[in-house]
């Protein structure tokens, strides 16, 4: 587990949504860092919804240790895909892995249906090189089951020798009557040998436990001294962030308490904090994580002090 005397020190929002940018005219949601040692910065691979609620990938590129400096601000890298396609409404909850000079971008595609609001399903894209992002299928990677037919979230994913690993969401029933959840969701395990083809073996790593909890999503997973750390998103009356544990990635002790951040007082993120992505900079732990509306009051960052 991590230090339970430590917490996360917020640097303040880095980034709010823009009119003047259509790509993110409207919310800064889910993100995903990518650290550039050699230049002394990080591309951030942010989710923009624009002014139609659509989703796109764009990017900026910031440093950490300065957060009060206006981080640079980019264009789409990853749009929509085709009309009918699983992510015709959007793409979101980047998750990008380096193996052998290829980098696989996990994704979220949306698209909107009848009876229930939208539903997702995970793709994949993939390039060399810095070139540009390629589906890898215009299909979702991991298709429905019986165990998993409805959506599939966002995910975590490590590549560890010959073994990758994915912590991925997964919903589980839509509410039927107005009192009800709209939906309930969890975090399963999966594994591959190729990041592409998964074995899904149907073990739900983080459940629903406290009373009113309906939703968990956007795991960050984090491998450190053999041990596996995991921050998530888990909803009741409104988003909060907790934190859990495991030795092995498949078994973890949840301990909300230490996740070491809440909502602020007053501000941007005062009423809710969500999709938290955790990444390493010059030896020391860093967050970023969207405010109050699930981006709609910006993106921040936190630096973990203990």
């Amino acid at each position: 587990m991590i230090d339970a005397r430590g917490a996360w020190v917020k640097r303040g929002p880095i980034l709010a949504p823009d009119r003047q940018r259509e790509w993110m005219a409207t919310y800064t949601g889910p993100s995903f860092a990518v650290p550039r040692v050699k230049d002394g910065v990080v591309d951030v691979y942010v989710t923009g919804r624009d002014s139609q609620n659509r989703s796109r990938i764009g990017m900026i590129t910031l440093d950490p240790q300065h957060a009060d400096r206006p981080p640079a601000i980019g264009g789409v890298v990853f749009d929509l895909g085709a009309l009918g396609a699983f992510d015709e409404n959007g793409v979101s909850y980047p998750w990008i892995v380096d193996a052998g000079g290829v980098q696989h971008m996990y994704y979220v595609g949306w698209m909107p249906t009848v009876l229930t609001p939208f539903q997702n399903h995970m793709g994949l894209a993939i390039r060399n090189d810095a070139g540009a992002w390629t589906r890898f299928s215009r299909a979702p990677i991991l298709p429905r089951t019986d165990e998993e037919y409805l959506s599939i979230g966002s995910s975590a994913v490590l590549h560890e020798g010959d073994r990758w690993r994915m912590w991925y969401t997964c919903f589980r029933h839509w509410g039927h009557q107005p009192s009800d959840p709209k939906h309930v969701y969890v975090i399963k395990y999966a594994e591959s040998a190729d990041g592409h083809e998964w074995i899904r073996p149907n073990v739900v790593c983080i459940n629903t436990d406290h009373p009113g909890e309906y939703a968990i999503g956007r795991p960050s997973v984090l491998r450190r001294n053999g041990v596996y750390h995991m921050w998530y998103s888990y909803r009741g009356p409104a988003y909060r962030i907790g934190y859990a544990w495991s030795a092995d990635g498949i078994t973890w002790t949840r301990r909300d308490d230490l996740a070491g951040i809440g909502v602020s007082s007053t501000g941007w993120d005062a009423e809710s904090i969500c999709y938290s992505h955790v990444f390493e900079w010059k030896d020391a732990l860093y967050m970023l994580y969207c405010g109050n509306h699930y981006g709609r009051d910006g993106l921040g960052l936190a630096v973990f002090e203990s």
